[in-house]
């Protein structure tokens, strides 16, 4: 797995460990011991969408490089790229991202997003669950949010990251964290996960001789369960990997090389494709929210040749593969996509470095599926993209109560921390209605 070093020093593969709770060892039963399965909320109304996408751009992308082109700014901010015309008449998108704007109709960008945070883990937490960190609390991250509010299949983990993700459960507690791939797929090959594909000889045999073993410890042992909450979680969490691990439905999800070939060939052998394509199969078998990982955007120097040359060909392709296969496969109404950094880039060049710096004023998002109607852009930047173009713009909190809405969940339920805290979902976000007319 390719690891970005970031300006601060931090590496990024480090980086996604911080918090994690130990996570990045976690075989499925160690995973499985501290998952449950999150309650229904029977409330839902008004929402299409029962999964998500969320595509983290781990580094910061330059927005006027990409999704915000200037073409009329002066030379020293709109930089070398060139805009191009949408399938939507008035969008325009950067030149190297052509497969994209020809499928302008399935997504929607918000435009004007902005904070102050110009650090990236303080920039991530923040653009990871939709509140601006504090040092007393960490907030959880989205994809336990939906792990904790939307009913998930008992053969089936409710939040996977492809191959990690900066997303932790915080304060909702261990048992929603993130089961982690570990690696990303390559083209035409079975993807292993360790702990539900069964390598090294393991048989679903053998897993039954331990789960029959398993019960007999537990007949062992009953005397004392009245009196243990541990050994009752550990008969639930136990019931739930073998379920998994005997499950034919886990080990297909998992399986890209079972993609046909109409469908295989739109993802290239990039470790950003290869994901996106794995994120679309595990839609389709029922995982509530899938969490990919495509770093590389911290371009303080030479930004032309990465963002040209690798960037963003390997974001259009990825993204465009994603949006064309869940709408192919019926499954972009009820899938929530949402792809974004924790920051846009200083709109201004670096004339020594030919560069662009961390810039939180102005930075885009892209959002579609679950009820968000494509094809439109909302809200805007300055003509020279250095901040918003009127008032405040939206905030990562108006972001993530948008994405919360589309998926039924009431941004501003409370719940409570173990000590009896109460805390919303999402502390200030208002919906951006537009997202949804």
């Amino acid at each position: 797995m390719t690891t970005h070093r970031y300006c601060d020093g931090i590496r990024r593969r480090d980086a996604l460990r911080v918090g994690a709770l130990g996570a990045t060892g976690l075989s499925l039963a160690d995973y499985l011991l501290l998952q449950e399965a999150g309650a229904a909320d029977p409330t839902r109304v008004g929402s299409t969408a029962r999964s998500a996408v969320f595509i983290n751009l781990a580094g910061g992308p330059s927005h006027i490089d990409s999704l915000d082109p200037k073409p009329e700014a002066p030379v020293e901010y709109r930089g070398e790229f060139s805009a191009i015309n949408t399938s939507v008449p008035g969008m325009e998108l950067c030149e190297h991202l052509p497969k994209l704007a020809q499928c302008a109709d399935k997504f929607a960008l918000v435009r004007g997003v902005s904070h102050t945070l110009t650090e990236h883990q303080m920039g991530t937490k923040y653009l990871n669950t939709g509140n601006r960190p504090i040092p007393s609390l960490e907030f959880p991250g989205y994809g336990s949010v939906v792990s904790r509010e939307l009913p998930s299949p008992p053969d089936l983990p409710p939040f996977v990251a492809i191959p990690k993700t900066p997303q932790v459960a915080g304060v909702l507690g261990v048992e929603y964290a993130p089961l982690n791939t570990q690696a990303t797929p390559r083209a035409g090959q079975p993807f292993t996960v360790r702990g539900i594909a069964l390598g090294r000889g393991l048989t679903i045999e053998t897993i039954e001789r331990r789960h029959g073993l398993l019960n007999d410890l537990e007949a062992s042992f009953q005397s004392y369960e009245e009196n243990s909450d541990l050994l009752r979680g550990l008969d639930r969490f136990s019931q739930r990997a073998h379920d998994i691990l005997s499950s034919a439905r886990s080990s297909q999800a998992f399986d890209i090389s079972r993609e046909p070939d109409s469908i295989a060939r739109r993802f290239p052998d990039t470790p950003v494709a290869q994901s996106c394509l794995l994120a679309t199969r595990l839609v389709e078998a029922g995982v509530r929210f899938v969490s990919v990982d495509h770093g590389g955007w911290d371009t303080h120097d030479h930004i032309f040749p990465q963002m040209k040359d690798e960037l963003l060909p390997e974001l259009d392709t990825a993204l465009t593969g994603l949006l064309t296969t869940l709408d192919e496969k019926g499954l972009l109404d009820t899938t929530t996509v949402f792809v974004t950094g924790e920051f846009g880039r200083t709109p201004r060049i670096s004339r020594d470095r030919a560069g662009r710096d961390h810039y939180p004023r102005a930075m885009c998002v892209l959002m579609a599926g679950g009820g968000i109607r494509g094809g439109q852009v909302i809200g805007a930047s300055d003509a020279r993209a250095e901040a918003p173009a009127s008032g405040d713009g939206f905030s990562p909190d108006d972001v993530a109560a948008s994405f919360y809405h589309s998926l039924g969940i009431n941004a501003t339920k409370e719940f409570h921390t173990p000590t009896g805290r109460p805390v919303s979902f999402v502390r200030y976000g208002n919906v951006i209605d537009e997202l949804f007319s």
